[in-house]
C-alpha cells in the first residue's frame, strides 16, 4: 500500500502495482482521475496534495482489479470514441481508437443529403453515433443481437441527444424490414474461434459472441455479405471492418456476392482495417 495517499504516492504505488503493463502511468492516471474527479493537469501541477482516503480507498481497489487484468473502460464506465464519450459494459465490445477509420470512411463517400445508413452489430453504439452526430440529416439505423447491448446504445444516443438514430435488436437482417438502405457498415465479430488472442490482454474480460465467428473468422462477414444486397439501393455501398490479415478474403467475398469497386483502407499502423464494395 501507498505509504501516504499524496497524488505522487499513489501514482508511484499503482506504476509499480501494473509495472508488467506497457500503459501503467496512463491507466494509473486515468484510475486517480476517475476516482478523485481531478483533472491530469491538477494530478502533474500538485502531486503533494493530498486525496481523501475514500478516493484512496476506491483507487487501490481499482488499481487491483486492472491489477487482475479488468479493462480501464470497464472500470470506469466509459470510453471515449470519435468525439462523444460513450458508456460501456462487459456485455458489450470497448470502442477501438482504430475504429474510427470506419466512421472516417464513411464520411468520405458520396451519399445523398439525407441517406439511409444501417450499422450491424452497433454494440455502444459507437458508429452509429458518430455518424448521426456527424450528419444529423442522415437517418441511421443500429442493431445488435444482445439486448444488453441495445440499451447500453440507446443509452449512449439519448445522453448524446442524438434522435437521428433508431437502435433495436436484431439478429444482423432478422429483424430489418424491406427498407432499402445507402450505405450499410458494420465492424462484426472476426476473430477466429481458436485465436491465441483471446486469451490475451483486455479482451479477456470481453464478450466472445462480439469478437469470434467461426473458425476462419469469417462467417459472420460471409453472411452479410450474402445478404445485404437485398437491403441496399443501386450504387450503394458495404463496408466492414476486418482482422489486419483478412481484407484479401473480404474483397473475394465481396467480390463473390456481387459487389464490385472494392477497396481496402490500412489503419495509421498501416495495417489493413476497412474493407468495403459497391452494388451495382
Amino acid at each position: 500500500m501507498p505509504d501516504t495517499s499524496a497524488i505522487c504516492n499513489l501514482l508511484a504505488w499503482s506504476n509499480q502495482q501494473l509495472a508488467h503493463s506497457p500503459s501503467a502511468a496512463v491507466d494509473s492516471r486515468v484510475l486517480l482521475c476517475h476516482c478523485s474527479g481531478l483533472t491530469p493537469a491538477y494530478l502533474m501541477t500538485w502531486p503533494e496534495k493530498q486525496v481523501p482516503s475514500s478516493v484512496e480507498q476506491a483507487f487501490i481497489a481499482l488499481v487491483e482489479k486492472r491489477k487482475l487484468g479488468h479493462p480501464v473502460a470497464y472500470l470506469i464506465g466509459y470510453r471515449d470514441f470519435w468525439t462523444l464519450r460513450l458508456k460501456v459494459a462487459p456485455d458489450t465490445l470497448i470502442p477501438r481508437p482504430e475504429t474510427e477509420l470506419l466512421v472516417e470512411t464513411s464520411l468520405s463517400l458520396s451519399l445523398p443529403e439525407s441517406a439511409d445508413v444501417l450499422d450491424l452489430g452497433t454494440g455502444t453504439g459507437a458508429v452509429a453515433l458518430a455518424l448521426a452526430a456527424e450528419r444529423p440529416n442522415w437517418s441511421i439505423t443500429a442493431v445488435d443481437s444482445q439486448m444488453g447491448a441495445v440499451k447500453l446504445a440507446q443509452q449512449n444516443a439519448a445522453l448524446h441527444n442524438l434522435t437521428n438514430v433508431s437502435i433495436y435488436q436484431s439478429d444482423w437482417f432478422q429483424q430489418i424490414d424491406s427498407k432499402k438502405f445507402d450505405l450499410i457498415v458494420s465492424n462484426p465479430p472476426y476473430v477466429e474461434s481458436n485465436s491465441v488472442y483471446l486469451k490475451q490482454g483486455d479482451v479477456r474480460f470481453e464478450p466472445l459472441s462480439a469478437l469470434t465467428s467461426g473458425k476462419s473468422g469469417l462467417d459472420d462477414i460471409e453472411l452479410i455479405c450474402q445478404r445485404a444486397s437485398d437491403y441496399l439501393v443501386p450504387g450503394a455501398s458495404l463496408i466492414f471492418e476486418h482482422g489486419y490479415n483478412q481484407a484479401e478474403k473480404v474483397t473475394q467475398l465481396l467480390h463473390r456476392y456481387g459487389f464490385e469497386q472494392c477497396r481496402t483502407i490500412a489503419d495509421l499502423n498501416g495495417l489493413a482495417r476497412i474493407t468495403g464494395g459497391i452494388l451495382p
